[in-house]
């Protein structure tokens, strides 16, 4: 009797993170911007900051189902389980690092995956209580603690960015790759932390019930809209905007157009009102509030269409069960594509792609297999569980 909940539980997940991919894969291949003006692209709207910070969300359930769900392990069990997590990063990382020296424009998320993984494993042991009180501190404080450190990381660290995707010659500038690993690059771990921590207080709960689903769906909304709306708030009555416009970069850049799109290369130091925006990828309370709680709600719609039929979104549970292949494959092709002359059209790049990994997706499916990369991750990590006990026997 306990089976059926579970399968449903995790198909609504896969789509769910299947939904991730196809909007990282949107941001990757479509324009943000309308040509020639500065109006932000339906592709900006939906899927910027949203998309990968969903993936986050996601990777957190995955990290509580992992160490028990909702009945965290203990002791020996949650060691192993910590082992396993550990190398289960070490893999994604390493990946990171390869795709690091593929020539491409796109953001890579693995690396820095990888290390959130690491840093979680602190946290593992938590129940659903204890993981929402540190969840909703740290989307709370770690911003504020960035905004303070980036000045001082920025001035004593040269360069403070690798300048690109982490790969492995930046081991030879640790300093420079901290600071951008955890700070000054664009998944700074130190605020991406939070969504790992949402996430895992959501794969503590009854995921199964009507319930949960339907609270965790009032719940994201209630997050999301509420984030934005306070946001325009600070911004528009508080005089917030105008503010930002007489900072020096805030005369530089088109910045009320930008905070729908993000705000990559603008210096967000010289004002405390860069905390009030709630653009993508700035970092701030209000945008990683926004950002999960609009994961909340979409893990919960995923949930509540799989409830009764848990095959009903099988195009994105199918390519959201080997996301670790499937993105790592987008990332070639885009590499590829993006040296032929004349560049493809985007719009059937993107939906030959999407096309294909549905396609893969559920063949594999049905051939109950996994992707190559999901059973290295997997089988590194059962190994590593399993090994040290199989030595104490």
């Amino acid at each position: 009797m306990q089976k059926k909940p579970v399968a449903r539980r995790l198909t609504g997940i896969d789509a769910a993170r299947g939904v991730a991919l196809f909007g990282m894969m949107s941001t990757h291949v479509l324009p943000l911007y309308a040509p020639g003006t500065t109006d932000a692209t339906w592709t900006a709207l939906l899927f910027s900051g949203r998309a990968s910070g969903l993936f986050a969300v996601v990777a957190g359930i995955g990290l509580a189902l992992l160490t028990g769900g909702r009945s965290p392990h203990r002791d020996r069990p949650l060691t192993a389980d910590r082992r396993g997590i550990a190398v289960r990063a070490v893999v994604i990382a390493l990946l990171g690092l390869l795709l690091g020296g593929v020539e491409t424009n796109i953001a890579i998320i693995l690396f820095h995956y990888g290390v959130l993984f690491l840093v979680a494993l602190p946290f593992t042991g938590l129940r659903a209580r204890g993981l929402a009180a540190w969840a909703a501190g740290w989307l709370l404080l770690a911003p504020v603690a960035a905004h303070l450190l980036r000045p001082i990381v920025t001035a004593g660290v040269t360069p403070p960015t690798v300048g690109g995707n982490p790969m492995f010659e930046h081991f030879l500038v640790p300093q420079t790759l901290a600071a951008d690993i955890f700070l000054t690059g664009y998944y700074p771990v130190l605020q991406w932390l939070g969504f790992i921590l949402v996430g895992m207080a959501i794969g503590r709960l009854d995921l199964a019930r009507l319930g949960v689903q339907l609270a965790l769906l009032g719940t994201g909304v209630v997050a999301a809209v509420g984030a934005r709306f306070v946001s325009a708030q600070l911004l528009g009555p508080a005089g917030g905007m105008a503010a930002l416009l007489q900072t020096p970069d805030g005369r530089r850049y088109p910045l009320e157009a930008m905070l729908d799109v993000g705000l990559a290369g603008v210096d967000r130091s010289g004002s405390w009102w860069w905390l009030a925006v709630s653009a993508p990828h700035s970092g701030t309370p209000l945008d990683l509030a926004h950002v999960a709680g609009c994961a909340a709600a979409l893990i919960a719609v995923c949930l509540l269409l799989t409830r009764r039929f848990p095959r009903a979104l099988l195009p994105l549970s199918a390519p959201g069960s080997m996301t670790l292949t499937l993105y790592s494959l987008h990332i070639c092709v885009m590499s590829w594509a993006d040296q032929l002359v004349p560049l493809p059209d985007p719009v059937p790049l993107l939906w030959l792609q999407i096309a294909a990994a549905v396609a893969l997706g559920i063949l594999l499916q049905r051939l109950d297999a996994r992707g190559p990369l999901e059973l290295l991750a997997s089988g590194a990590a059962a190994a590593a569980r399993e090994g040290r006990a199989d030595v104490r026997r």
